[in-house]
């Protein structure tokens, strides 16, 4: 009756709708029950309700991972890339940006335009031919034609044609009705295109092509190098060319007359139609003649492009065909004009190139300007009407994986100023050399449109450096490069130690934090270091500061429980301070105390400490950094948290929690996370047996980024060594607080409170256990090794035996390189087994590999020791605790990370009448605590006053790990962090305007004064959100997010101005709650995660959207808004514009009347069925697409969908009275003509007798 009556308790005070959550508990620190508030207290109105939330991709971002094929339509101006996953995208003017995806994710082999149609076909390595409508949005598949007994090679559409022509692996040439997407029954067969003589089969179709000069005659190009030309009026071969080498492309010369084969060895062929029995010339073109009179041998010619200008000699263009002899080189592009010849060398391999020419006929001059080369990992265009051939300048932000992509961050609704300062910032570092005409992708239209903010990405990378990106508008344009190695010398193999450190990555990037309003940004770095960066219009001669922060374990020699007695874990607090020394700082820390704690302590890098001169833009100003300790690397900082108002930064990792003041550049806090809860610590924690002897090593284990990315192959792999790895290395720890001006004297009875300590990892042997359990027993940190034991003991109390101890196992697996690469969130590929048992065990990997953490479940290990609950603790807690924060995992040794900090105005204690300055701390085992700070306010006492800080606040529980904390005042509204407002402290001193700080602050009792003092605080883990009520620190709300996946990630995000709770799940699963009343307002299965790079990149903003890296090199934009949804159509650029066709060149009277044929080719009359006949039907399959009017209902829908609907309607009804017009007026121009031809004849046989005729 009693839990009843606490159910009846929490509806009433939840709001409606709130009764779909679990029953709200009450709980305490301490566990014990407190009353809820009473409605009067709190009475938020939610305005959030699910129709207010749509999910969907909104645009891509970055290079086409993997590309494969390339298109180009002259007329429109727009360039299509396909790619190896089935991806397409479609690029025109900036702004003028379109991803589809084919459903089948087949690579797709090759691209054809519907040249200035509004279409597109592909053909995919799944034998399907689709055909994707253009003149919408979102372009949608019309047709779509299914091969099921023979493979497609190649294709060909020509110009003004609506019949493509597919060529097969078998060698047969089928032709495709494109309008009805049905096959002909007019067929090419190999064996009748072959003479019957043949013995051997010609191999797949490679070229197919009409002849510029009779339409009615078909090239055919086969691998072995047998090239057919066949009379598609006459249904048989004009002529057959067999030659020796194999056949890699075809290029015409515009008359007809001519054309040009690549070979495989390298070599150039030039034909002549009047004689076919040889080549008319034969080229190596980088072969030399050797000594003996050989040619050398060459690569293969993969393509040639035979072009012809009007005022000079034709191009010649073509890929490969180096030499073999000349091992390294990189792959080039080659550039034959007249007897010039150009090799660009190229940074990626060549993936397929396309010559721009001013015609789309193929029989007119082509006059190329420029070409389009498609790299593994870049898009160029050369300039060919300069004689250097310089590249364009690209718009499109190809650049993202420069170098790889570690970390992103996402900040919508910036302030207005901060793009254009950045631009202006970045602009001069812009790279020079690039031709001045303007970018020939030029197609489409996109205009700003109405719903704008400025938005800001920010990405990290392998190499140390930071980008920031202008995303507004669904945009995306690079504004400032950062690059953080600079802070720091170039490691040096001579320098001891530092030999051990140099890593192939060592300044990858981890984590970022920005203030947008006071301008200031901190990095995390792989190497355990901190840079805090200030923004600055002017350059300045700068003097890095230095701290080091002993955030780490000290190993101690323990003998025997009896030598223990006399050697405590823990030393005395040290009494007394001491001032900051000005570049660098050792605060006390474990061991501090002793000479021995700094003598084998050593940095990863070694800053910069000399004056030097910065630029404009972000100058470094601090520097943290985490030594190494006892030849124990620094664990992995798993946590940030900056704030400008108070000047302080806080991180934390699987040790401990450490607070600095970035103003006075000294250290307030450095303690274990056990320490940091002094007696209100809610488990109680076994003993464990001493260990035997000290084995320390000195090897690098530097967690990170885990395993290793692109090697020089820029090949994507994983490695799952470091999996194997076991460490037996037992620390204790001594975290003592820092001794500078601003420090805290805590109570000695902190340090002492009688703490026990867990069990020893029972033995495991190789054989029994998989790499995956090998990482959840052993401690690993992002797939690399970590101690296991670095636990906290009690001041003066001896570790008591619990037993003999298991087998040692060893430290690094057989053959294990001691040395890491930084792999880059890119590149993980982590596939997560289906069932029970590896799901558990892939999870752990998973969230090691994304917190940077160690974590152990409960569920994993069926040994574990029983845990300790107080009665009172067992029955408010009697939820099965989540994985990651298992409570077994206190029986063993496991470490307690900080998860997450977050500063805020708040209340520390239940007694606290008033908020003030606190630091919220999350942990993976699902505890917050709240630690009251207390900060001078005014400028020059906090510039020498010290900072207090006394972690004795509150201390809260919910299951799994803490992700994210948010606060909302009693109305709802959402509590913004104090911030500094940006000054400029390189800015020249004005005597009448002195610099100031300005503060911002959002008191959580500002506007509630008719709701009493207090306000909410959100907390979600991986499990489940709670809301409290504070300074109360009762739980008004609590819903159970998950119970089969866990969160990745989750946000208070602002959308449709109100607030909601944003998550996103391991299953693929996003889902928003309703705030405060934790309401499911939609749950969307949307990406089921199958690596580690979509989890490490996925990040909430506001305004209802979301990114994630999807590929290696691209960024992924989606929405969860309906107002954006609604909206999107408007923003999405047009792909389509109506453009009149060029007019083909006047080829004379005579000309057209005697000698050419091609415009009288009626390719109805031969491949319609009524002359054909059907196809097998056997042969392909037709699949109908979405029509055009049901695609558009898709893609665009609301209000605005309807308008711009209505506008695609009327453009397309005006087009086609355009074209109608044309018509008219050329046949009436021709009617014209007509006449003027028979009265002329009239004319002349008016006189004229009958005999005379």
């Amino acid at each position: 009756m009693k839990k009843f009556r606490k159910v009846l308790d929490g509806l009433t005070t939840s709001s409606p709708g709130g009764g779909t959550m679990g029953s709200p508990s009450c709980g305490s620190a301490a566990g014990t029950p407190t009353t809820a508030p009473t409605p009067k207290e709190i009475d938020v109105q939610e305005t959030l309700v699910s129709e207010n939330f749509q999910l969907c991709k909104t645009v891509r971002h970055g290079f086409p991972y993997q590309p494969t094929a390339l298109a180009f339509d002259p007329v429109q101006k727009i360039l299509a890339i396909g790619s190896r996953s089935g991806g397409v995208r479609i690029l025109g003017r900036p702004g003028v940006d379109c991803f589809c995806q084919h459903e089948s994710g087949a690579a797709v082999l090759q691209l054809q335009f519907l040249i200035n149609e509004g279409a597109l076909v592909t053909a995919c390595a799944d034998d399907t031919l689709h055909l994707w409508n253009l003149r919408q949005r979102r372009p949608a598949i019309l047709h779509s034609l299914k091969f099921n007994r023979e493979r497609i090679t190649f294709c060909h559409l020509p110009f003004q044609s609506k019949w493509l022509y597919v060529g097969t692996e078998r060698g047969n040439t089928h032709i495709v009705n494109i309008e009805s997407f049905i096959l002909s029954g007019y067929v090419i067969m190999w064996n009748k295109a072959i003479e019957l003589s043949t013995k051997t089969h010609p191999g797949p179709v490679v070229h197919l092509s009409d002849s510029p000069k009779d339409e009615g005659k078909l090239l055919i190009g086969f691998e072995s190098g047998t090239i057919v030309q066949w009379d598609l009026r006459a249904k048989k071969a004009d002529f057959r060319i067999y030659y020796d080498e194999a056949i890699h492309s075809v290029s015409w010369h515009h008359e007809g007359k001519q054309f040009m084969c690549s070979h495989s060895d390298g070599s150039l062929t030039l034909w002549n139609l009047r004689n076919t029995s040889k080549p008319v010339q034969v080229t190596f073109p980088h072969g030399k003649i050797q000594k003996d009179g050989r040619k050398e041998s060459c690569k293969p010619i993969l393509k040639v492009d035979y072009k012809t200008t009007r005022n000079s000699e034709p191009f010649v263009i073509f890929s490969g065909g180096l030499s073999y002899d000349k091992a390294g080189r990189r792959p080039t592009l080659t550039i034959m004009h007249g007897k010039a010849i150009t090799v660009l060398e190229m940074d990626y391999p060549i993936v397929e190139f396309m010559t721009l020419c001013e015609t789309p006929y193929n029989n007119e001059v082509q006059d190329p300007f420029a070409v389009v080369v498609l790299l593994e990992k870049d898009l160029i265009v050369v300039d060919l009407t300069q004689s250097n051939f310089p590249v364009f300048e690209n718009p499109y932000p190809m650049d993202i994986h420069e170098s790889p992509v570690t970390c992103t961050a996402y900040f919508a609704d910036c302030p207005p100023d901060i793009i254009p300062v950045l631009y202006s910032i970045g602009a001069k570092h812009k790279k020079t050399g690039y031709s001045q005409k303007e970018w020939p992708v030029s197609g489409g239209m996109w205009t700003l449109g109405s719903h704008t903010y400025p938005e800001i990405i920010i990405t990290g990378h392998a190499d140390g450096s930071i980008k920031f990106w202008d995303g507004s508008a669904i945009t995306l344009q690079m504004l400032y490069k950062l690059k953080t190695s600079k802070v720091f010398e170039k490691p040096k193999p001579s320098e001891g130690r530092a030999a051990e450190l140099v890593d192939e990555d060592p300044f990858a990037v981890q984590m970022v934090s920005w203030c947008p309003q006071s301008r200031i940004f901190c990095v995390v770095g792989i190497s355990a270091h901190i840079i805090l960066y200030r923004f600055s219009k002017y350059d300045a001669n700068t003097q890095i500061v230095s701290l080091e922060v002993r955030l780490q374990c000290e190993s101690e020699d323990v003998i025997s429980p009896s030598e223990n007695e006399n050697n405590p874990c823990f030393s005395e607090p040290h009494s007394g301070s001491h001032s900051p020394q000005p570049h660098h700082q050792h605060p006390a820390s474990p061991g501090g105390g002793t000479p021995e704690g700094v003598k084998d302590s050593a940095l990863c890098l070694k800053v910069k400490d000399r004056v030097a001169r910065v630029p404009p833009g972000y100058q470094a100003e601090l520097v943290i950094q985490l030594p190494w300790m006892d030849g124990e690397p620094p664990q992995q900082i798993s946590s940030l948290d900056i704030n400008s108002a108070y000047g302080l930064l806080a991180f934390g990792n699987c040790n401990g929690l450490a607070v600095v003041d970035y103003l006075q550049k000294t250290i307030l806090l450095c303690m274990s996370t056990l320490d940091l809860y002094g007696a209100a610590d809610p488990y109680q924690r076994l003993t464990r047996s001493p260990r035997r002897n000290r084995q320390s090593t000195s090897e690098f284990c530097m967690r990170g980024l885990s395993n290793f990315y692109s090697d020089s192959k820029k090949r994507i792999r994983t490695s799952y060594q470091s999996l194997t790895e076991l460490s037996d290395n037992q620390q204790s720890v001594d975290m003592e607080r820092s001794k500078s001006p601003t420090s805290v004297h805590y109570p000695t009875s902190l340090h002492n409170d009688p703490r026990v300590l867990p069990e020893p990892v029972a033995s495991l042997r190789a054989s029994h256990c998989s790499p995956v359990f090998y990482l959840l027993d052993n401690d690993h940190v992002n797939g690399h090794c970590t101690s296991p034991t670095s636990q906290p003991c009690s001041a003066g109390k001896p570790r008591i035996p619990m037993g003999p101890e298991g087998p040692r196992l060893a430290r690094r697996g057989p053959g294990r390189p001691p040395f890491r690469k930084a792999q880059s969130a890119a590149c993980m590929e982590i596939s997560l087994p289906v069932s029970h048992t590896e799901g558990y065990a892939s999870r752990r990997a998973m969230l090691q590999q994304l917190h940077g953490v160690t974590m152990y479940s409960h569920d994993e290990h069926h040994t574990a020791t029983p845990y300790c609950w107080s009665d009172r603790e067992s029955r408010e807690n009697s939820f099965s605790r989540s994985r990651s924060s298992s409570v077994s995992s206190i029986d063993r040794d496991t470490k307690e990370a900080i998860t997450t900090l977050q500063f805020g105005e708040s209340y520390g204690r239940k007694s606290d009448a008033l908020p003030t300055p606190c630091l919220w701390v999350g942990t993976s085992l699902g505890v917050i605590l709240v630690i009251p700070m207390s900060i001078p306010t005014d400028q020059d006492e906090r510039m020498e006053e010290p900072v207090t800080i006394g972690p004795s606040g509150a201390v809260l529980m919910l299951k799994g790990s803490v992700l994210r904390f948010g606060f909302l005042d009693c109305m709802g509204a959402l509590i913004q962090s104090p911030y500094e407002v940006w000054r400029d402290l390189n800015a020249p001193e004005d005597p009448d305007r002195p610099r100031k700080r300005k503060l911002v602050h959002y008191s959580p009792s500002s506007s509630q004064d008719t709701c009493g003092e207090g306000h909410l605080a959100i907390v979600c883990s991986e499990r489940q959100a709670k809301v409290f009520l504070m300074p109360s620190q009762s739980c008004l709300f609590v819903h159970n997010i998950t119970e089969s996946s866990f969160v990745l990630r989750a946000d208070v995000v602002s959308v449709c101005n109100s607030v909601c709770l944003a998550c996103f799940c391991a299953n693929g699963h996003v889902m928003t709650l309703s705030l405060p009343s934790l309401r499911p307002l939609m749950d969307v299965s949307y990406l089921p995660l199958t690596d580690m790079r979509i989890a490490r990149t996925f990040c909430f903003t506001n305004g209802g959207q979301a990114l994630y890296l999807s590929s290696p090199t691209e960024i992924q934009r989606i929405t969860y808004s309906q107002e954006m949804y609604d909206n999107l159509q408007e923003m999405l650029g047009e792909l389509f514009t109506p453009i009149e066709t060029p007019e083909a060149q006047n080829r004379g009277f005579l000309k057209g009347f005697f000698g050419g044929n091609a415009h009288t080719f009626d390719r109805e009359e031969l491949f319609g069925e009524a002359a054909a006949g059907k196809a097998s039907r056997s042969l392909a399959q037709h699949i109908p697409g979405q029509a055009g009017v049901e695609g558009m209902k898709v893609a665009a829908s609301g209000a605005v969908g309807e308008l711009a609907r209505a506008r695609i309607a009327l453009d397309e009804r005006g087009q086609r009275l355009g074209e109608l017009e044309e018509r008219t007026a050329l046949m009436m121009t021709s009617a014209e003509t007509f006449s003027k031809h028979a009265h002329e004849l009239m004319l002349k046989c008016k006189d004229k007798k009958w005999y005379q005729f």
